[in-house]
């Protein structure tokens, strides 16, 4: 049974959120990316919330600017440190003591993930990535990495002052994409069904300015054409990096993300386990939901 249910936290910010399982038992927390919602864990949680798979407190927020979550229209306030904020004050309500046993992250909710697990590592038991670059792996392919360049210059298209009005256009036609040429349709994975089309409109129907946002602020983006890539930063493992055990599920045929980003990243984590999934792409949680709770469940019997 998956519960739904918006709390406001202390700094004036309020998540919609979906949880399952009882309040009081370790908190499992989920952290989506774009362009998705907090539906896309309801299978997971619901396993993970048996008493057999761990009797966890499941709970995935819609993260600020996503569906009826707060949505602050200024760039600025997407900054990592803010939505950081928002994951922890949530941990500090659901969590036991405040404390997060195992954080769940795909995508943009990765980026906040690696983030809460170097800043708060006194607060986070086990960390586990789906396909989320480490900022460190990801400012070197974008600086050095003509493939990653090129398959991450869809950034600049999402921080378009006007992004959000062409993707919304036409019944989101520009957006279907990004899952379709992932093999999500009928002809592939199948896992596109109305049904599920419809749960996105459901989200991105309250706004996409939030989601587009992310792409604005950020400084890793790949240069454009005629640049050099001397404006990203390269990062250290004493800013960024993380000592929390840590799982990173990693699709194999994500376009947009390339498996290059995996090279050096036990130089920033050392605690860590690298999952491949050979013939997924980025939208794994959604293809194969059994094969990454296994996986989930096996590291999270192990640490």
């Amino acid at each position: 049974m998956i519960e739904t249910f918006s709390t406001d936290l202390p700094h004036g910010i309020t998540l919609s959120c979906r949880a399952a399982g009882q309040r009081g038992r370790p908190l499992m927390l989920f952290l989506h990316g774009f362009p998705e919602g907090a539906f896309i864990w309801d299978t997971l949680m619901q396993h993970f919330a048996l008493p057999q798979h761990g009797g966890f407190r499941c709970v995935a927020p819609n993260l600020r600017g996503f569906e009826k979550s707060s949505a602050p229209a200024e760039v600025a306030a997407y900054k990592p440190a803010l939505m950081l904020q928002d994951i922890m004050a949530l941990a500090g309500q659901e969590g036991v003591a405040g404390r997060i046993d195992t954080l769940v992250a795909h995508d943009w909710g990765g980026a906040f993930a690696w983030g809460a697990a170097h800043a708060h590592a006194d607060r986070i038991g086990r960390l586990v990535i789906i396909n989320s670059p480490h900022p460190a792996t990801f400012a070197r392919e974008l600086k050095n990495n003509p493939a990653q360049q090129k398959a991450s210059a869809y950034m600049h298209f999402l921080a378009r002052p006007d992004a959000e009005a062409l993707l919304a256009a036409d019944d989101y036609r520009r957006m279907w994409p990004f899952f379709t040429t992932m093999r999500a349709g009928p002809e592939g994975f199948g896992w596109l069904t109305e049904a599920v089309r419809q749960q996105y409109r459901d989200v991105w129907g309250h706004g996409l300015t939030g989601a587009c946002n992310l792409y604005r602020v950020t400084p890793l983006k790949p240069p454009l054409p005629g640049q050099a890539g001397d404006a990203i930063p390269l990062l250290t493992a004493d800013q960024v990096g993380v000592q929390v055990p840590t799982l990173v599920l990693w699709a194999m045929d994500d376009t947009a993300l390339l498996p290059g980003l995996l090279e050096g990243l036990d130089a920033y984590v050392p605690k860590l386990t690298v999952q491949p999934m050979p013939g997924a792409t980025h939208w794994v949680v959604h293809e194969q939901p059994e094969a990454v709770a296994g996986h989930i469940g096996a590291f999270v019997a192990s640490k």
